[in-house]
């Protein structure tokens, strides 16, 4: 009994599974009925209703084959799944056993409350619940609007994926891609391949992978790059926050200042949009290029650019271990600004430069840049030169306020204003082997203006002058003496990026001293620091450190 009860039960539910798989036809005006070939099909026309399960398919007109469990349906088409799903087609096979509706010409897709589809080609696979389309179509919700070549939406999970010519478009940006997810109910965007994004504001934004809020307006992005009319901004990382209009990146940050022609490297970056600040830092540096051969390099712990619509409140900003190079120009300070509306860079704290072999110190200093070359250099308070010679001593200028002139890549000439000193060792040419060598006066000079010539092998100082003349035998440098002269003002000429002469002005002070009589405090101005092993290189300003 049990035996015969089991089998009873499994025919019923073979019966039941059996009729669950079958069309059924529920409603037609006219019924017409042929053979073909052996087969039966019913042409059915007027109000026509065939149902299976949750599915209901309303149409002007159809051919049903009940052996094969097929309908094709005609004129005016409409499929209801439950309370969710509506579709509308011009023309409809739909295939009961697989149950598939193969949906052709004016396809309106509908799921509801979250999404509509529009397409000429879709087939809709009920026990998969998934829509197929090909040959373009359309997505449309509240938010967003996608179009793709090719592309299928799962209605278990409300995710649409896109392929081939994918474009996105709502009120705020416009978005192509070749392949894209979105989700109809939370309304992301997620990446799958190399996507642009071009808001309405002039921004365009470049993902390789990640997602976007496109109700929050917020996006989490791998391998990022943002562009505004004035600013681009790339990383390993992105986090856009359109609504705040701000954008940070991580992992080699590269922001770039088109007008400036600046490009700003770190490890760690944002832009607020809104403000116009921007910050990079994490072994930050920037590179400006000055002109056709050369580049600036700033770093810094921080690096701040300030971008306004006024010019005079555009500004990048470095502080705390600055350091710059050039080829022709290196410095160091604690903090920098660079405004681009006098083309001026600006140090703070202890800063110092090196151009050639001098090096400049002062309370503080900055450079004027003209045509994207360093024209002068502005040393205000405790202003200070020092220069080391061939025996390695000590050259040195100081003042109340320097001004250094350049033509090219080097120091055409140095004012100095105010409080003006010198000292100068003065060097003369003697032959390896013992023979006559220059005599050099020692004496106290007082005049309205003083020169010194400093050259190889003549050496003038006060009113006397002592020339050496070059012979073919081998020469050596040494030490004739110190020259040290105390003025209100002077003027340093330069050649080849060495001092060559200099002019000392109002009742200068000067006194010679030889070797002999040389003492440690004749050898230094007050406030003399020699910074050489502070001088960066290009390696230590564009590095990482280890």
């Amino acid at each position: 009994m049990k035996i015969a009860a089991l089998i009873f039960l499994a025919i019923l539910c073979s019966l039941s599974a059996f009729s669950q798989r079958k069309v059924k036809m529920k409603q037609a005006t006219t019924l017409r009925g042929s053979v073909v070939n052996g087969v039966r099909n019913d042409w059915v026309i007027g109000d026509v209703i065939f149902v299976q399960n949750e599915t209901t398919i309303y149409c002007d007109s159809a051919i049903f084959n009940r052996a094969e469990n097929t309908v094709q349906a005609f004129g005016r088409i409409r499929i209801v799944e439950g309370d969710s799903v509506t579709c509308t087609a011009s023309g409809l096979t739909y295939d009961g056993n697989k149950k598939i509706a193969y949906l052709r010409q004016n396809v309106i897709f509908t799921k509801l409350e979250t999404a509509t589809l529009y397409t000429d080609f879709l087939d809709y696979d009920r026990q998969k619940n998934e829509a197929r389309y090909f040959n373009n179509g359309k997505l449309v919700d509240s938010t967003n609007t996608l179009t793709s070549k090719k592309g299928y939406y799962n209605l278990n999970t409300n995710l649409a994926s896109f392929k081939t010519n994918v474009v996105g478009v709502n009120k705020d940006y416009t978005m192509t891609s070749d392949t894209l997810q979105y989700s109809s109910k939370t309304r992301f965007v997620y990446f799958r391949a190399l996507t642009k994004l071009e808001d309405k504001e002039g921004g365009v934004a470049y993902y390789e992978n990640g997602y976007y809020d496109t109700r929050q307006k917020k996006s989490d992005l791998v391998k990022g790059d943002f562009e505004t009319p004035t600013y681009r901004l790339k990383g390993n990382r992105l986090y856009l926050d359109d609504l705040r209009k701000l954008y940070k990146a991580q992992g080699n940050v590269v922001m770039t200042s088109k007008a400036e022609n600046m490009h700003i490297y770190g490890d760690d970056g944002f832009y607020n949009r809104k403000t116009g600040i921007s910050k990079v830092y994490g072994h930050a540096y920037a590179a400006r290029v000055t002109d056709e051969n050369d580049t600036l390099f700033i770093s810094a712990d921080t690096l701040m650019s300030v971008e306004n619509e006024d010019p005079k409140k555009k500004r990048l900003l470095a502080y705390h271990n600055v350091r710059i190079f050039k080829s022709d120009l290196q410095g160091k300070a604690d903090s920098l600004v660079y405004k681009s509306s006098d083309s001026t860079l600006y140090f703070y704290k202890q800063p110092v430069l090196w151009a050639n072999e001098n090096q400049m110190t002062a309370d503080s200093i900055s450079i004027l840049l003209k045509n994207k070359k360093v024209s002068r250099i502005y040393l205000i308070s405790n202003s200070f030169v020092a220069s080391q010679d061939t025996l390695k001593n000590f050259n040195q200028i100081k003042g109340r306020k320097m001004t250094a002139y350049f033509q090219g890549k080097d120091i055409h000439h140095v004012f100095v204003e105010g409080n003006g000193e010198s000292l100068y060792y003065a060097l003369q040419e003697k032959d390896k082997e013992p023979g006559k060598s220059s005599r050099l006066r020692n004496d106290s000079i007082q005049a309205d203006s003083v020169r010194i010539q400093v050259m190889d092998s003549v050496r003038v100082h006060g009113s006397g002058s002592t020339k050496v003349e070059k012979k073919k035998k081998e020469k050596i440098n040494v030490i004739s003496g110190v020259n040290r002269i105390v003025c209100s003002n002077m003027k340093i000429n330069f050649k080849e990026g060495k001092v060559h002469n200099i002019s000392f002005y109002i009742k200068p002070d000067a006194t010679f001293t030889p070797p002999h009589e040389l003492k440690k405090d004749d050898t230094v101005l007050k406030g003399f620091l020699w910074r050489g092993s502070d001088r960066p290189t290009r390696k230590q300003v564009t590095q990482k450190s280890p």
